[in-house]
């Protein structure tokens, strides 16, 4: 009965190789005949030889070898090895890029809220600015600023009476250019020229800046028709220029009116300004 180690032995002899070619085709028959001798004992001893040379020991561990042993399966190993570190480095930049692109979206959307915050508090700030009070306050500032630059410095108060024609000319003629003078035609006879005379001597004391004054029609060389259908009437002069000629002023304020009425038409038409935008 053949032993364990002549079973292991004729294993071995079967994946022997000799380097003599004589000896190989020699003992090609002794060969044959010990492995046929050595498979058909461990068969009859209920033995089994594997002789599979990629089968797994009788521990259950094979032994894995590298495929890439030669100097092609290294190159290969290191194209391998930096496509990965390549492939990293740009899965890297992408991860870096989309960071840096959140962060930026983020700053960015905190300065819109302090730059919206900024604004709206400007525009309450600026509302209560715009007030109605403020307003007010501010145009008169704007006026007085205004009525002093154009040489509105200088005071009148009063209406002046011109007794000839030489002194008509000389108001209207010799006075500063920024300077608005009304002109009040009027003749005695009538009851609408004597209210007028007392409205404009209320409008210049309280618009000291205008010159205001008055003449006869008969001194101011006045036709009888006109005196007849055209008084009350005011004249209005600045830089020697005729800038308002109204005639028959009953016509629009009536038979009886106030100096508030006289100011107020004037106002309208764009002949004073109203007084209270800067006293």
């Amino acid at each position: 009965m053949a032993t364990l180690e002549d079973k292991l032995l004729g294993e071995k002899l079967e994946y022997y190789c000799s380097s003599s070619e004589g000896e190989d085709n020699g003992d090609d028959g002794d060969d044959e005949q010990a492995a046929r001798g050595s498979k058909g004992t461990a068969g009859g001893s209920g033995l089994t030889i594997n002789t599979d040379p990629n089968a797994a020991p009788p521990g259950g561990f094979r032994q894995q070898g590298s495929t890439n042993t030669g100097p092609k399966g290294v190159v290969q190993d290191w194209q391998r090895f930096k496509q990965l570190e390549a492939e990293r480095r740009e899965e890297t930049e992408r991860q870096r890029l989309a960071l840096a692109k959140k962060l930026s979206m983020t700053t960015a959307t905190s300065a819109e809220d302090e730059e919206r915050k900024r604004q709206e508090e400007l525009d309450a700030e600026f509302a209560e600015l715009m007030s109605e009070d403020f307003l007010q306050q501010y145009q008169k500032q704007r006026m007085a600023e205004m009525l002093r630059q154009t040489g509105h410095h200088q005071q009148f108060g009063k209406v002046l009476q011109l007794g000839t024609h030489g002194e008509f000319l000389s108001c209207v003629e010799q006075e500063n250019k920024h300077t608005t003078i009304i002109i009040h035609i009027y003749e005695r006879t009538q009851s609408a020229c004597a209210t007028l005379n007392g409205c404009l001597d209320t409008l210049a004391s309280e618009y000291p800046s205008i010159k205001f004054a008055k003449i006869c029609s008969s001194v101011a060389g006045m036709s009888r028709d006109f005196r007849t259908k055209g008084l009350p009437a005011l004249l209005v002069y600045k830089a020697q220029a005729l800038i308002g000629n109204f005639v028959r002023l009953t016509d629009d304020l009536s038979d009886d009116f106030f100096a508030s009425d006289v100011e107020s038409f004037l106002i309208e038409h764009g002949i004073i300004v109203d007084k209270a935008l800067y006293n």
